[in-house]
This record gives structure tokens, C-alpha cells and sequence, in this order.
């Protein structure tokens, strides 16, 4: 039988994938900060909004020809003229 040599099994490289993720979402990051903060002027800064609204107006309410006085007792407590208290 022929002598077999060992097998190396190389686990400490890792892929290129995470610097790919890390570098597009830096650019991400740093493009929202330029348009958020304004130094990117997308055109959203010139909204011209006219709203015309119609009059508003109150009803019409009519008031009675003459005001006519409250008949009874008066409002101060004392009784009315020609009237007695029993105690």
C-alpha cells in the first residue's frame, strides 16, 4: 500500500462576502445622510401648496320682536308683594 500524505483542511480564510455587505451598506448609509441632511437637493424643497377654501358663514337666526319679562317670584328671594311667610 502507497503511503498517503495527510490532508490539510484549511478553516481560517473566510470569504470576500462580508466586506462586499459592509462597503455597499456604508455607501447606503452615506448617500441617505447627503440626501436627508440636504446637501443633495432632490427637488422636494419648492412645493407650492394654494388651498382656497369657500367663506364660511354663520346661520341666520332671528331674534323675537320683543323681549317679554319673566313672570313668578322674584330672583332675589324675597317674597312678592302682598304675600305672607309662615314661621
Amino acid at each position: 500500500m502507497a503511503d498517503r500524505e495527510p490532508t490539510v483542511i484549511n478553516t481560517g480564510g473566510g470569504g470576500n462576502a462580508g466586506w462586499a455587505v459592509a462597503v455597499i451598506l456604508a455607501l447606503v448609509v452615506i448617500g441617505a445622510l447627503l440626501i436627508f441632511t440636504g446637501i443633495i437637493d432632490i427637488g422636494g424643497s419648492q412645493t407650492d401648496v394654494n388651498v382656497n377654501v369657500p367663506a364660511v358663514e354663520t346661520p341666520s337666526t332671528e331674534k323675537p320682536a320683543t323681549d317679554t319679562p319673566a313672570t313668578g317670584t322674584p330672583a332675589t328671594g324675597t317674597p312678592a308683594t302682598g304675600t305672607t311667610t309662615q314661621q
